[in-house]
């Protein structure tokens, strides 16, 4: 989800972005031809489709604000592979989003576009962007974020009232390294802008319509998207949906299904006790799970500690194919004190991770008003309650708190006027709770909503191999097959370690 290398000088007059803002021209007028969008080299971040297909890329310049198009202006990083069927089967553009706020997708055209379906990749140009903020499109910096990567770093669950005024400090010092780092750009990297380059992109391609397909955080884009150009989109497929609601209410939300999964991770341990050997209940795996976490934050290893342990398991508990890894790391560090199994592959401190964590918490602050410092402590202290020791890391939006540009209004999600869109969930997802899918399904009249019953994962269509939800997905994109009803799918159930 993240790059960082070498970069082309591909730019793009600014009259491809006015096309996108400006009303049509009346039906006598001729409208003035958006120029193309010029393709070249990629940078070394992004990897090389299988031959015979290729990967292009090229830069779009739009205005840092749109309410002064004379201003400063920004560079867009797009990417493209060209659809591999024949003429006939073309079904023009299909935009994608990875995720995040904070994903780059610039390399996403060749990831993802790999694991679609065949008749998908033969019908559409997939089309990746890093949004703003992100990757190679004027990314944010918002310095050391208060201690964010720091290593060991600071316990994440506060447990008393200094531990929260140290909570709340960290907090505070993000958002002046945020206002520091980014400076004039910080109310203008929002949701709403990434939805409006997308427009761009769009009329620069030469392209009436565009076909969308957004993952997780890319669903919150796809349905700013709907919001402002409804009649702009050809299909739209929205996988792990976010949902309409504040992102600090989706934070909470997250962290209390977070539980939930945490939950059934101990039960599942416990039913291959031999294999883990952390215990045969779900009470003595959480013991040995409290055991560990308080061990390292008592003595943190080689830089890992309590902060980083929890920044494991919220990676791991979203996918199941890592459940093995963690219960492994676990059993481990509980008997020879090493935390290798325990680290992630990539690591934290790269500039493109730091780049990441600042767009994320930037998009969500600009997206919509914050909370106060009174209510995250509330919200924390009745997370608390629920369990004392939760998973807190993706509390993200808890900075907006203290955000030096406070947005009057939220983003916009969804419109009655968009055609129907196919939104895809797990039923046990909890990065992305299957409440949201049904929410949006609500603002977007007509869709349909496919569900993958009995699964535990994040990221459901071309990712988990499930032929009915693949199949469906495929007869949406490429014939615009709406199904007649919202569509049930059977899904694997917990894995076999």
């Amino acid at each position: 989800m993240i790059t960082a290398a070498r970069r082309p000088a591909l730019l793009c007059a600014l009259a491809a972005t006015a096309a996108a803002l400006l009303p049509a021209p009346p039906a006598h007028a001729a409208a003035p031809p958006a120029p193309a969008l010029r393709f070249g080299a990629c940078p070394g971040s992004v990897p090389d489709p299988p031959a015979p297909d290729r990967v292009e890329c090229g830069e779009l310049s739009v205005p840092l604000d749109r309410s002064h198009p004379e201003g400063r202006h920004i560079d867009i990083a797009v990417s493209r592979v060209p659809a591999s069927g024949t003429r006939e089967e073309r079904r023009g553009v299909l935009l994608v989003n990875p995720g995040g706020p904070g994903g780059s997708g610039l390399p996403y055209a060749v990831t993802k576009r790999a694991k679609l379906p065949e008749s998908v990749r033969r019908a559409y140009d997939v089309i990746g962007f890093d949004p703003r903020g992100t990757g190679r499109s004027a990314p944010a910096d918002c310095g050391p974020m208060g201690g964010l990567f720091d290593a060991p770093g600071q316990d994440p669950v506060p447990k008393d009232p200094a531990a929260e005024r140290a909570y709340l400090d960290s907090l505070r010092r993000t958002a002046d390294d945020c206002a520091t780092g980014v400076g004039a750009a910080l109310p203008h990297l929002s949701t709403t802008e990434t939805a409006r380059d997308m427009d761009a992109i769009r009329a620069a391609l030469g392209e009436r319509k565009i076909g969308y397909l957004g993952v997780s955080y890319g669903t919150y884009l796809g349905a700013a998207y709907a919001a402002q150009f409804p009649h702009r989109i050809s299909r739209m497929v929205l996988d792990s949906v976010v949902g309409p609601e504040d992102w600090y209410d989706f934070d909470l939300r997250q962290s209390r299904a977070l539980l939930r999964q945490r939950d059934t991770f101990f039960g599942w341990a416990a039913a291959h006790g031999k294999r883990f050997g952390l215990g045969g209940s779900a009470a003595a795996v959480r013991a040995a799970y409290q055991r560990a976490r308080d061990g390292l934050a008592d003595r943190p290893v080689d830089g890992f500690g309590a902060a980083e342990f929890d920044r494991t398991v919220y990676r791991t508990l979203g996918r199941t194919e890592r459940w093995a890894g963690l219960a492994d790391g676990i059993r481990t560090y509980l008997q020879d004190g090493t935390v290798a199994p325990l680290r992630p592959a990539d690591p934290f401190d790269g500039a493109a991770s730091r780049t990441y964590e600042a767009a994320n918490r930037t998009v969500k602050c600009a997206d919509g008003p914050g909370p106060t410092p009174a209510r995250v402590t509330a919200d924390i202290r009745r997370i608390r309650r629920l369990d004392p020791q939760p998973v807190l890391t993706g509390m993200e939006a808890s900075v907006c708190a203290y955000w030096h540009h406070r947005p009057a209004h939220r983003t916009a999600l969804g419109n009655p006027a968009a055609p129907p869109v196919l939104l895809i969930a797990s039923d046990h997802d909890p990065v992305t709770p299957i409440a949201g899918a049904r929410a949006l399904q609500r603002r977007l009249p007509g869709s349909r909503l496919v569900t993958l019953h009995d699964d535990y994962s994040h990221g459901v269509f071309a990712s988990r191999g499930n032929g009915c939800v693949d199949g469906a997905a495929a007869a949406y994109l490429v014939h615009g097959a709406v199904p007649a009803a919202d569509v049930h799918c059977a899904g694997p159930g917990l894995p076999t370690p």
